[in-house]
C-alpha cells in the first residue's frame, strides 16, 4: 500500500527540515509528502524545495492562503496514496511511527488515533502521554463534546479521505471532522497506546490556540449540521 503524508506548512522554516527527515527515513520509495506551504512568499518554500530537489518523495504545492483547515484539503487533494498521514510541520516521528500504524492498518484498521509525547520547542518532553490529558476515546457523541482526535496523529485509508471531503464550509478544524465522519460512517478506529511521535509545542503553533465558549458552541452546531448530511 503507497502511503501519503499531508503536510500543510505556514511559515514553518524554524523546523520543518527536520519533521521531513523523520518522516523520509520510514518511507517506501514510491510513498510521498505532499507539503502545502500557505505562505509561499516566506523561507519554507526554498528549504522545502532544496529538499525536494534531493528526494523526489517530497512534491510542494501552494496553499490557498485560507486558513489551516483550508490548507490541509489542499494537501489531502493532492494526495494520491492509499493509505494518508497528517503532519504537523514542527513536530518529529519517531522511529517506529510508520511500522507501528501500518500494523493497526494491516489487521484491518480504517483510522489510527496514536498517543504522542508533549514537548517544547528544544524537545524536551513536558508530557509523555497526551492521551492520558485529553482523554482520547472513540466516542461518537463524546467527540462532538470534547474533540479528543489529534491530526498529527492519526492516519487513515482512502475511503476515510473520500468520505469527508470536500470539507464543508466554515469547518472548525480538519481531523475533527475527519474522525466524526468516519465514526459515523462505522469505520473501524483504533486507539494506538503508544507515543509516536514529539509533538512540539512551542507558542507559534498554528493549530491549539484557545477559543471562547461562544466559538465552541458554535462549531459544535456547525458540526451537528455538516454531520446530519452526511448518510
Amino acid at each position: 500500500m503507497r502511503i501519503s503524508v499531508a503536510l500543510a506548512a505556514y511559515k514553518g522554516e524554524q523546523f520543518i527540515a527536520e519533521q521531513l527527515d523523520s518522516i523520509l527515513s520510514q518511507l517506501g520509495e514510491n510513498d510521498e509528502i505532499i507539503v502545502s506551504d500557505d505562505y509561499p512568499e516566506g523561507k519554507t518554500r526554498d528549504i522545502v524545495l532544496n529538499l525536494q530537489a534531493q528526494d523526489k518523495r517530497i512534491r510542494y504545492i501552494e496553499g490557498s492562503g485560507k486558513g489551516v483547515v483550508k490548507n490541509f484539503e489542499n494537501a489531502l487533494k493532492a494526495c494520491s496514496g492509499d493509505i494518508i498521514f497528517l503532519s504537523d510541520q514542527d513536530d518529529v516521528w519517531l522511529p517506529d511511527k510508520v511500522e507501528s500504524v501500518m500494523a493497526e492498518i494491516n489487521s484491518g484498521a480504517d483510522l489510527v488515533l496514536h498517543d504522542a509525547s508533549v514537548t517544547d520547542g528544544k524537545l524536551n518532553i513536558i508530557k509523555p502521554s497526551y492521551f492520558s490529558v485529553i482523554g482520547s476515546n472513540l466516542s461518537f457523541c463524546g467527540n462532538i463534546i470534547r474533540n479528543t482526535f489529534v491530526g498529527c496523529c492519526m492516519a487513515f485509508r482512502r475511503q476515510v479521505l473520500l468520505d469527508a471531503l470536500p470539507f464543508p464550509e466554515g469547518l472548525p478544524m480538519h481531523d475533527w471532522w475527519i474522525a466524526l465522519v468516519a465514526l459515523k460512517k462505522h469505520r473501524k478506529a483504533v486507539l494506538l497506546r503508544k507515543p509516536l511521535i514529539l509533538w512540539r509545542r512551542h507558542g507559534d503553533n498554528v493549530t491549539g490556540g484557545k477559543t471562547t465558549l461562544s466559538q465552541k458552541i458554535r462549531w459544535r452546531i456547525k458540526i451537528i449540521l455538516s454531520l446530519a448530511s452526511i448518510k
